[in-house]
C-alpha cells in the first residue's frame, strides 16, 4: 500500500481527458445547454408575438424526430416495398438509402441563428448593395388570410441574391422556407442554408425512392403550416424574360389536398426586380453558350470575390450601391378556391390529367407575377434605348421617355407598381449606373450603347417587356417628336 505506482504520462493525460469528459458531460453541458434552450425559447416566445405568421410547431421539431417520421412514413415505407421487389435490393440498405435522403432533405431550423444572426446579415448586406424598396402593399399581404392556411410565397428567380431579398423583405412577417438547388451543398455555406430552414433539392434525378421521400417532406412541410418560399421557374433566368414554369413542387403540394380540410394552401404571388444583377454576364454567357455551367465552388467563390471588391471600392469612396431591388406583392390565390371555380379535386384526378390541371395553375401563379413586375429605373431606361438604338438619346429626351413609358404601363396595368416616379431622378440615376458600367458611351450628341453592350441592356428591358410590348411604337414616335 505504500509503495510507489508509476503511470506513464500518456495514460495520465487521458485518464485526465477522460475526467474531464465526464465532468463536463454530467455537469456542465446540462447547464449550458439548459442555459441555451431557455435562451432561444424566450425568443421564439417574443418572435410569435411580433411575426404576423407564428413559427409552427413543424419548424420547432427536433431534426431527428422529423428524420425518423420521413423515413417510416406509411408512403415512403410502400416505396420501399416497391423498389425492393422491382430490383431485388435487400430491405435494410435500401432503407438506409432512404435515410440519407431523408437527412439531406430535412432541414435543421435553428430560431435563434435566422432571426438574430441570418437576419441582421441579411439587413446589413442587402442595405449595404442596394437600395431597397418593397410595394406599400407588401407589409399587409397576409392580412385577411384565414389562420389555419398553408401560406406560399411564389417568387420569380433573377439573381441568387432574392434568398436574402426576400429574407429581409419577410423578416417581420414569417420565417421562410426554401427549396435550394445543389449548388448551395458546398462547407460551411450547406450549414448556414439548413439552420435557415431551406432544404436542398436534386434537379432532375430519375430516383423514384428520392422523389417519393422529398414530395412527402414537402406535403409534411405544407399540412405543417411552414411558410414556404417557392420558384416555379426552377432556376435563374438567363436572358432577364420569364421561364416556363416548373410544376415539380406544385405537383407535391396540390396532388394530395384535400379541398374539404381545415388548411387551405393559399398561394401569394411576388415578384423581384434589380437595377442591377450581379451575376447577369455570367447568365447571359450561359445562354449563348459561350460558357460551361459553373460548380457550385467556382459560384459560390465568383459571388464572394464581387463583394469582397464591393467592400474595397466602398472603404475608398468609389462605390455606389446596385441601385433599386424592389419587390411586388399580388393578390393571394386559394387553391381550394381555384380548383372550384373550375369543378375538380387535384387528389381524385389521374395523374395526366392532374399535370394538365398543374401546369395551369402553375401559367396562372406565373401570370399574376408578372403582372406585378416592379419597374426600376434601369429597367424603364434598357427598354428605351433599345427601341431606338440606332441614334443618341439625349437626357431630356429620356427624361420625357420615361413619363410616357410609366403613363402607358399605368393605363395597361394597373397592378403594376413602379419604384421611382420621379423621372429626373431615375434618369440620373440609371445612366449613371450605365455609364459606370460601360454599358453606355456619353457623345457630343447625346447617349449610345457601347458596340457589343446591347444583350446587357436587354436582359434588363426584358424583365418589362410584357408590360411594354404594344407600347414601343408609341413611345419611340412621341420622343421623336419631342
Amino acid at each position: 500500500m505504500t509503495e510507489t505506482v508509476e503511470v506513464p504520462f500518456w495514460l495520465l493525460a487521458a485518464i485526465g481527458l477522460l475526467a474531464l469528459w465526464v465532468l463536463l458531460e454530467r455537469l456542465l453541458l446540462p447547464s449550458v445547454r439548459w442555459f441555451f434552450r431557455r435562451r432561444v425559447n424566450l425568443l421564439i416566445d417574443q418572435l410569435n408575438r411580433k411575426l404576423k405568421l407564428r413559427l409552427p410547431t413543424f419548424s420547432l421539431t427536433k431534426r431527428r424526430v422529423l428524420v425518423d417520421r420521413l423515413v417510416y412514413d406509411p408512403r415512403v415505407l410502400e416505396e420501399i416495398r416497391a423498389h425492393c421487389e422491382s430490383t431485388g435490393a435487400p430491405w435494410d440498405a435500401t432503407l438506409e438509402r432512404v435515410e440519407r435522403y431523408a437527412r439531406e432533405i430535412v432541414p435543421a431550423f435553428n430560431a435563434y441563428f435566422y432571426f438574430s444572426l441570418g437576419r441582421r446579415f441579411a439587413r446589413w448586406l442587402v442595405q449595404r448593395l442596394y437600395k431597397v424598396r418593397l410595394s406599400p402593399r407588401g407589409t399587409s399581404v397576409v392580412e385577411g388570410i384565414e389562420g389555419e392556411a398553408s401560406i406560399v410565397f411564389v417568387i420569380n428567380h433573377r439573381s441568387n441574391m432574392d434568398y436574402v431579398l426576400l429574407a429581409y423583405l419577410a423578416q417581420k412577417q414569417a420565417a421562410l422556407s426554401y427549396a435550394v438547388g445543389e449548388w448551395a451543398r458546398v462547407w460551411p455555406l450547406q450549414q448556414m442554408v439548413k439552420a435557415t430552414g431551406a432544404y436542398f433539392v436534386r434537379r432532375g434525378s430519375n430516383s423514384a425512392l428520392y422523389r417519393r421521400v422529398l414530395e412527402r417532406y414537402v406535403q409534411m412541410a405544407v399540412e405543417g403550416g411552414v411558410v414556404q418560399a417557392v420558384f416555379p421557374e426552377g432556376g435563374l433566368s438567363r436572358d432577364g424574360d420569364f421561364r416556363e414554369p416548373r410544376i415539380g413542387l406544385l405537383d407535391y403540394m396540390l396532388r394530395e389536398h384535400d379541398l374539404d380540410a381545415a388548411r387551405d394552401i393559399v398561394f401569394i404571388p411576388v415578384c423581384i426586380n434589380y437595377d442591377r444583377v450581379i451575376e447577369d454576364r455570367t447568365l447571359l454567357d450561359e445562354a449563348g453558350k459561350r460558357a460551361e455551367r459553373k460548380s457550385a465552388v467556382s459560384a459560390v467563390w465568383g459571388s464572394l470575390k464581387f463583394l469582397a471588391r464591393s467592400l474595397r471600392r466602398r472603404s475608398r469612396g468609389q462605390w455606389y450601391r446596385l441601385g433599386y431591388a424592389a419587390a411586388n406583392f399580388g393578390e393571394p390565390i386559394s387553391a381550394r378556391q381555384w380548383a372550384r371555380t373550375r369543378g375538380v379535386n387535384f387528389r381524385d384526378l389521374p395523374r395526366r390529367k392532374r399535370i394538365d390541371i398543374t401546369r395551369e395553375f402553375a401559367d396562372h401563379l406565373m401570370s399574376a407575377i408578372a403582372d406585378v413586375m416592379p419597374v426600376t429605373p434601369v429597367s424603364a431606361l434598357a427598354w428605351l434605348l433599345l427601341s431606338d438604338s440606332s441614334s443618341a438619346w439625349t437626357r431630356q429626351r429620356l427624361v420625357e421617355g420615361y413619363r410616357q413609358l410609366l403613363d402607358r404601363i399605368a393605363s395597361r396595368h394597373g397592378n403594376t407598381w413602379v419604384v421611382r416616379r420621379d423621372a429626373d431622378y431615375a434618369v440620373d440615376l440609371g445612366l449613371r449606373m450605365l455609364t459606370i458600367r460601360r454599358l453606355l458611351a456619353s457623345e457630343d450628341d447625346g447617349y449610345r450603347i457601347r458596340e457589343g453592350e446591347a444583350p446587357v441592356l436587354r436582359y434588363y428591358a426584358n424583365a418589362i417587356r410584357h408590360l411594354l410590348e404594344e407600347t414601343e411604337t408609341a413611345i419611340l414616335s412621341n420622343t421623336q417628336a419631342t
